[in-house]
């Protein structure tokens, strides 16, 4: 019983030892840049970008072949923040007038669950055959549910003021003060 355990144990440290050796030999180094542009996107790998992920975004973003305003969940905080990476001027979005979720008009809604599934962060909820609704506080606004729905039920509208989602707007310019 103990050689059993003593020639597996040795096994797994020459095999752990090969692997941390082809690790260390065969590392590719990643372009800083592109680790930073993909830290500053919101990770939904929703598509809506025209890319399959964020990381491609961030790839092509880095080479120079995609403008930084494609990426709707992000906004125009995640527009900024990557102009800012990059060194470029922001431009603008393509809806400026805030944040948009998905809505679904529950009264034409069919329950195909082809929202459901198209859905990258399980906003939507609902059953087979049964009318769907979207949690908004988890939809991060990327669309991918718009395009699948077979009956047209599903509208983008403005994130709704809610108690728990108004704030004070921020003090700025040249009469804020801190005391």
């Amino acid at each position: 019983m103990i050689e059993a355990v003593l020639s597996v144990s040795g096994l797994a440290l020459v095999a752990g030892l090969g692997l941390g050796f082809a690790a260390r030999k065969f590392q590719i180094e990643a372009n800083p840049i592109v680790d930073k542009l993909e830290q500053s996107l919101p990770s939904a790998n929703c598509g809506n970008c025209g890319f399959p992920g964020c990381r491609p975004y961030a790839d092509a973003m880095a080479s120079g072949g995609a403008p930084i305003n494609l990426c709707p969940p992000g906004g125009k905080a995640t527009m900024e923040a990557l102009a800012a990476i990059l060194g470029v001027s922001p431009v603008a979005m393509e809806e400026e007038e805030g944040p948009k979720v998905a809505f679904v008009v529950e009264e034409n809604c069919i329950g195909c669950t082809a929202c459901i599934k198209a859905c990258p962060v399980d906003a939507i909820i609902g059953a087979n055959k049964q009318s769907h609704t979207v949690v908004t506080d988890i939809c991060i606004g990327c669309k991918a549910c718009v395009e699948p729905c077979p009956v047209d039920c599903i509208e983008m509208r403005l994130v709704p003021k809610t108690l728990y989602s108004w704030s004070w707007a921020k003090p700025g310019g040249e009469h804020a003060t801190l005391h």
